[in-house]
C-alpha cells in the first residue's frame, strides 16, 4: 500500500514540476525561443490547432523567430493569431515566412516577468503541498482501517515530507534559473 502511494505521490510531484517548466519556457525573455509560439492556437479549417503542427519554427539568430507555414494559405491566419495573442510581438510577413523580432526587455518588463515567475513558482509549491496533504490523509485512512501500522504511517509521513522538500527545492532551483535568464542583459 505505502509503496504504491509513494510512487503515485512522486509521479504527481514530477508532473507538477514538468508543468511548471513548460509554463516558464513559454515566458518571454530577451532571447528568441520556439516555446514562445509553438503552443499558440491557430484556427485551421475551423479547428484550433497548435502552431507547431502548421509550420516549421526556427531561430535564425538570438533575437528572431522564423515561422515557415507548411500550407502557404495559412500565412495570414497565423499572422493574425500572433497579432491578437498576448505576446506583444509584431509579425513581419515576407509572403512565404513570418519573422518575429524579439526586442530587448526593459527593466520594468523584467520586473513584471519576475512577478509572474514568482506567482507560478508559488502555485507549484502549493500544488506540491496539496499532493503531500492528500498522501498523508491516505496514510492516516489506511492506518485507521488497519491496513498499515502506526510505525508504517509515521515512516510514510517522513518519506512524503522528504519527497516534498526535494520537489520544493527543485521548484526553487527552476525559479533561480528563470530569474537569471530574465535578468540577463
Amino acid at each position: 500500500m505505502t509503496k504504491k502511494l509513494m510512487h503515485e505521490t512522486e509521479t504527481k510531484m514530477k508532473s507538477t514540476l514538468s508543468v511548471l517548466d513548460e509554463d516558464l519556457s513559454g515566458m518571454r525573455t530577451g532571447r528568441a525561443s520556439s516555446a514562445l509560439v509553438e503552443k499558440l492556437m491557430i484556427e485551421y479549417y475551423g479547428t484550433p490547432t497548435p502552431l507547431f503542427q502548421l509550420a516549421g519554427i526556427s531561430i535564425p539568430d538570438p533575437q528572431t523567430i522564423m515561422i515557415s507555414p507548411y500550407d502557404p494559405s495559412t500565412l495570414q491566419t497565423i499572422e493574425k493569431a500572433i497579432q491578437s495573442s498576448d505576446l506583444s510581438l509584431t509579425p513581419n510577413n515576407d509572403g512565404t515566412n513570418i519573422r518575429l523580432n524579439i526586442p530587448s526587455l526593459t527593466q520594468e518588463r523584467r520586473q513584471e516577468l519576475m512577478k509572474m515567475v514568482n506567482r507560478r513558482l508559488e502555485e507549484a509549491r502549493v500544488a506540491i503541498r496539496n499532493i503531500r496533504r492528500h498522501a498523508i490523509d491516505e496514510l492516516r485512512h489506511s492506518q485507521k482501517e488497519g491496513e498499515i501500522s502506526e510505525d508504517e504511517m509515521h515512516d510514510g509521513q517522513d518519506n512524503i515530507q522528504k519527497m516534498t522538500d526535494k520537489y520544493i527545492d527543485q521548484v526553487d532551483e527552476t525559479g533561480k534559473r528563470k530569474e537569471h535568464e530574465i535578468m540577463e542583459v
